[in-house]
């Protein structure tokens, strides 16, 4: 009951500003959890990392790396923080978050703003054990070599992180989704990989991706020795969306991405081994446990903590044991792909 009269009250206020008083709520221990959930059936890996539970928090929520201690207990099985590019940058001008609740979803052009790679990854090195952590890579706006600029965060990173993410799918950075070219993305890749040391390094794209574009995409980061793409990030579609904020500039994330991601995820299990990580719409176990059988090892949820707030990740992962339970699997791997063709 609390929480829900925190978020009626947190949606009374603007988007950016709301999200602000959550994540300062979470630093004073407010929304206090005892840890993540876990299951012998919820155990998982990803990429050879060991996971109490396969639902994560994806990049943009805890942008500078200061709620990690507070986000590690509130049930989540690994969490992933950022986007942090070499330098300090402020993004887009305000406002550049928009909520869409007729069609629980948001729209966003932050344009990585962040307090720079050195503060962050200074409070990256200070966190101590817990769940896995990964910090999200991006390029400043103004920088005359972007692929140079991923290379910089993950060195800079490396030795604090579990795993990094290349994130060139971002629509909200002039140009950023050029880099899903095959050429430039294997150069870009090359880069991080040759400073990564032992860190895994995942690879973030688009839901707008061709079928090519995902052939592409999959070749390119075997022949990189990506560890885990993460499938998908937001749509500039706006196909079916409401309100008066409908057409705003940015990446449409939530609800109406939940079938464009799954079905790109899908096509893109039938084109690699590399372990996949399903982000886009999930809202609920019966939509993490859809991922996880189109192909995901794995799962991110962001948008979705705006309307069901954190309680919400400890619903999801129960019921996603019983729905594995249910389904006779003994362990979250065994549903990895097991209704794929639904999604083709």
């Amino acid at each position: 009951m609390i929480e829900r009269l925190g978020l009626s009250a947190l949606r009374r206020l603007d988007p950016e500003a709301a999200h602000g008083i959550a994540l300062r709520a979470l630093q004073s221990g407010l929304a206090a959890k005892s840890g993540p959930v876990t299951t012998p059936r919820l155990k998982t890996t990803l990429a050879g990392i060991a996971l109490p539970n396969p639902v994560g928090l994806a990049a943009g929520f805890d942008k500078n790396a200061t709620a990690i201690a507070p986000l590690s207990r509130a049930g989540f099985g690994f969490i992933e923080v950022g986007a942090a590019t070499p330098l300090p940058q402020p993004g887009n001008p305000k406002p550049r978050l928009f909520r869409l609740t007729q069609d629980r979803a948001a729209i966003n052009r932050f344009g990585f703003n962040n307090e720079g790679a050195e503060r962050i990854c200074a409070r990256l090195a200070l966190r101590g054990t817990g769940i896995p952590v990964g910090l999200n890579l991006g390029a400043n706006k103004t920088s005359t070599d972007r692929a140079a600029d991923f290379a910089r965060v993950m060195e800079a990173a490396r030795s604090h992180v579990d795993f990094a993410t290349v994130n060139v799918s971002s629509p909200n950075t002039e140009k950023l989704r050029d880099l899903q070219g095959k050429a430039a993305l294997a150069g870009l890749l090359e880069g991080v990989i040759e400073v990564r040391g032992t860190t895994p390094v995942f690879l973030k794209i688009a839901p707008d991706l061709t079928e090519p574009e995902i052939a592409d995409v999959a070749e390119v980061a075997a022949d990189a020795g990506v560890s885990a793409i993460i499938a998908t990030n937001t749509t500039l579609d706006r196909t079916g969306l409401h309100g008066p904020h409908a057409n705003e500039a940015g990446g449409l994330s939530g609800a109406p991405l939940f079938e464009r991601s799954t079905r790109v995820l899908a096509r893109l299990s039938t084109l690699t081994d590399i372990p996949l990580v399903g982000v886009g719409g999930i809202s609920s176990a019966q939509d993490a446990y859809a991922k996880i059988c189109a192909g995901a090892s794995a799962v991110q949820l962001y948008t979705a903590l705006v309307f069901g707030g954190l309680s919400l990740v400890t619903e999801i992962a129960q019921g996603l044991d019983k729905l594995l339970a249910r389904d006779g699997f003994e362990t979250v791997a065994d549903a990895v792909g097991s209704k794929r063709e639904d999604w083709l």
